[in-house]
């Protein structure tokens, strides 16, 4: 058959295809804009910034609407009430997770992070209870982060009050508390193979963030047909995988199942325990698929935070000198800062909550999906549609933030200055599928950066009105700009 003919033949089979979609579209959706054959919606979207759109439609389709990208039929979730009513209220119909095309790619719907059913509840309570057990959100938790601010602080010290860009020196000590939970190690800072991980994990933030990266995951049977920076990407993820192989034959090879050192070791001695269970979810895929989801996750979101709240700090120096204030007058200079500290420095926690409402690190939610047909405000979202809780407009909602385009700690301050929660405060998500790593994200962000802010002032060489502090990327993640850090010595 020659190339014309087949392209011929290609083009009626997928005109086919599009009217067999249409003729039997599903009634009784979400109403949404007019998508077009085979591209969707996706020829009107700001693919610099989709959220953005998704919020401008909605001012038209309501807070429930139904979008394309290509032929996968997404239903968009906007505002507070929308999101807690769907995640929080039904929590059990919206508890799917969505097979995100790069990501069944590489981890081919092993560990926690995209699986559902059986397999999902299994491991979501296996590392929950695993993570707590080896102290997250307790003392012995608090006393590793302190100690790793230690050793950040002594780095940053060897500065001597130069520039630097502080992305790797924050991205190597929140790694190392990971680091500590998953391979029962920390790694020294000068370890150039820790070095090229964080490197590898920062470019597939960038990769799931970039035009190139969603486009993958509207047409991957397209992209896999041509050179890319998916294939580089997958190569990187691939050398994560082997790295993650390594340790876990380490652990293999040292395992005393009486002394569990860490996550690996527990995971080890229960696929032991469970290896002639057939229904069992412990097995060799899925620890190596968990380990990624736990090393990825708990790196690259809370040190792009610090990140963020540094750049925020230098361009608003009046808020860091009233922190500084604050916790000079709270804890001092003369020890490390305790998790009970926190409520004896409202200004300093109300901040802390503003740079992640403000930064809107996931805009557009970590997609959910229906297992079965279900009926929500009206409307019936068909089996096997995508779930977009678009927390962007959670964190923007003009009903519950007084300001929600400004960068200002008084959302989160009540008359007197007494820390106050909102509850469209929802930046690990909520519901059954929040963040397992909240309680650990939540007490690195605060030791790190109440630790930093005891031993220096942060500035940038250009000054304050040189900060951008709009993201560079908009994608599945608002990731922001290189800058110029000048730790100075308090």
């Amino acid at each position: 058959m020659d190339i014309l003919s087949t392209l011929l033949l290609l083009g009626l089979v997928m005109a086919l295809l599009i009217i067999l979609r249409w003729r039997n579209k599903p009634v009784n959706l979400p109403p949404g804009p007019t998508a077009f054959p085979v591209f969707g919606n996706i020829l009107t979207l700001d693919n610099r910034a989709p959220f953005k759109t998704f919020v401008k439609w909605s001012k038209t389709y309501g807070p429930v609407m139904t979008v394309y990208l290509g032929f996968r039929r997404v239903v968009v979730l906007v505002g507070y009430d929308t999101v807690k009513e769907a995640l929080v209220d039904n929590a059990d119909d919206f508890v799917g997770r969505a097979p995100v095309p790069f990501m069944q790619r590489v981890l081919k719907g092993y560990g926690i992070a995209i699986s559902n059913g059986d397999r999902w509840r299994q491991l979501r309570r296996f590392t929950l209870s695993t993570l707590r057990d080896f102290g997250m959100g307790r003392k012995r938790m608090e006393g590793w982060i302190q100690e790793e601010s230690r050793h950040l602080l002594d780095t940053i010290k060897n500065t001597n009050s130069a520039p630097f860009d502080p992305t790797f020196y924050l991205s190597r000590a929140v790694s190392n508390i990971i680091c500590a939970l998953v391979f029962g190690q920390r790694f020294s800072y000068e370890d150039s193979h820790l070095l090229r991980l964080l490197q590898i994990i920062s470019g597939i933030l960038r990769f799931g963030s970039s035009t190139w990266g969603q486009l993958y995951n509207v047409f991957p049977w397209l992209v896999e047909r041509f050179p890319g920076k998916h294939l580089n990407t997958i190569n990187d993820v691939d050398e994560l995988k082997t790295f993650s192989r390594r340790k876990v034959q380490e652990h293999k090879d040292s395992l005393d199942p009486d002394n569990p050192r860490d996550f690996i070791d527990c995971f080890l001695i229960r696929l032991t325990q469970e290896k002639d269970s057939p229904n069992t979810e412990f097995h060799y895929e899925n620890l190596i698929a968990s380990v990624l989801n736990l090393f990825l996750a708990g790196t690259e979101s809370t040190s792009t935070t610090i990140r963020y709240a540094l750049m925020l700090l230098i361009k608003h120096p009046e808020i860091q000198t009233r922190m500084q204030k604050e916790i000079d007058t709270v804890i001092g200079q003369g020890r490390s800062p305790l998790m009970e500290d926190r409520k004896s420095l409202p200004f300093t926690d109300a901040v802390i909550h503003e740079v992640q409402r403000y930064i809107d690190l996931v805009p557009l939610g970590i997609p959910h999906y229906t297992t079965h047909h279900i009926k929500f405000r009206g409307y019936t979202i068909p089996k096997d549609t995508v779930i977009l809780p678009l927390l962007h407009s959670v964190l923007r909602d003009e009903e519950h933030w007084e300001r929600p385009w400004t960068f200002d700690p008084k959302h989160f301050l009540d008359t007197n200055d007494n820390f106050k929660k909102n509850p469209a405060f929802l930046p690990f998500s909520a519901g059954k599928r929040s963040c397992v790593g909240e309680s650990l994200a939540r007490m690195e962000l605060f030791i790190f950066l109440v630790t930093l802010l005891q031993h220096f002032t942060f500035t940038t060489p250009e000054g304050p009105e040189s900060i951008d502090a709009t993201p560079e990327i908009s994608g599945f993640a608002n990731l922001p700009r290189k800058y110029q850090l000048i730790a100075t010595p308090r």
